[in-house]
C-alpha cells in the first residue's frame, strides 16, 4: 500500500512484534551492565552491556550503536562499530576512553550514573508507517526534496526495519549538513529496506537498499556510519 507516495509499506500484520532480546552478556568489566557516562569532552552516552552484543547510544540521538569487541595489549577491549570505527577502549580495571571525530585520539570517560537498558519499544502496524513516513520527512527536509522510503518485509521484521530506516536518515541528515559529502549524498532518491536476500547496502541508480536480518538482531541492520561509507565510496569510487 502507498501513502502520499512518501512510504509504500509491506506490511500484513498489526499485531506488535518485538524481536528477541539478547539474553548473554558479552565482554563486561567493571561496572552495572547498563549507565550512562561522560568524556572528558562533554559527550555523554549510554553502554548497555546486559545483551549478547554491547549497545551504545550517545545522548541526543536516536541511533542504538551495535559494538563488536576485540582484544588488545595489556588485557584492554576495543569496541567498534560495525564502519571498523574504534568506539571505546576498556581497560581490564574498568577505566574508559571514548573516540570520536572531535576527540579522534581519545577521551578519558567517566560514570555519570545508572540508565535504562538499550532495548527498543514495540510498534505495530500503524506506528510503524507513522514512523517511516516521519523518517522520509526527515530526510526530506535535510536535502530539500523527496527522498522516498520503501520498506517491503516479514512479519518479524518490523522493528528492525524500523531501526534501518532510522539509521538511513540519519546517515542522509549527517552528509547533507557536511560540505565535504553533500555533493555525494544528492545521488540518493529512494531509501528501499528488505528481509530478502544477503544482508547489504548498496547505491545504485538512486536507490540505497537495505537488506537487513532479523535473525541477527540489531547486528542485522547497519549502522549510520556504513551507510555514509557506502554511499561515499560509490561516489568516489566513479
Amino acid at each position: 500500500m502507498a501513502f502520499a507516495a512518501v512510504a509504500a509499506v509491506g506490511l500484513s500484520v498489526l499485531a506488535p512484534v518485538l524481536l528477541p532480546a539478547d539474553c548473554h552478556a558479552q565482554s563486561r568489566r567493571s561496572g552495572p551492565p547498563t549507565a550512562r557516562y561522560v568524556s572528558g569532552t562533554g559527550q555523554a552516552f549510554v553502554l548497555d552491556t546486559s545483551g549478547s552484543r554491547p549497545l551504545m547510544r550517545f545522548e541526543r540521538s536516536t541511533e542504538v550503536w551495535v559494538l563488536r569487541p576485540t582484544p588488545a595489549p595489556r588485557g584492554d577491549i576495543i569496541y567498534r562499530n560495525d564502519n571498523g570505527d574504534q568506539i571505546l577502549r576498556v581497560t581490564p580495571d574498568g577505566g574508559m576512553t571514548l573516540y570520536t571525530t572531535s576527540a579522534p585520539q581519545g577521551s578519558p570517560v567517566s560514570r555519570a550514573g545508572d540508565a535504562q537498558g538499550l532495548a527498543r519499544a514495540t510498534l505495530n502496524g500503524a506506528q510503524l508507517v507513522d514512523y517511516f513516513m516521519r523518517q522520509s520527512y526527515r530526510a526530506s527536509q535535510a536535502l530539500g526534496r523527496l527522498i522516498v522510503i520503501d520498506v517491503d518485509i516479514q512479519p518479524g521484521s518490523e522493528q528492525l526495519a524500523a531501526d534501518a530506516v532510522s539509521a538511513a536518515s540519519d546517515a542522509i541528515v549527517r552528509m547533507a549538513r557536511s560540505s565535504n559529502l553533500r555533493g555525494e549524498v544528492d545521488r540518493v532518491r529512494r531509501v528501499v529496506v528488505s528481509d530478502q536476500g544477503r544482508p547489504a547496502v548498496t547505491l545504485s541508480q538512486g536507490t540505497l537498499r537495505i537488506v537487513i536480518d532479523p535473525r541477527a538482531g540489531l547486528a542485522g541492520r547497519p549502522s549510520s556510519a556504513r551507510i555514509v561509507r557506502v554511499v561515499a565510496d560509490d561516489v568516489l569510487s566513479r
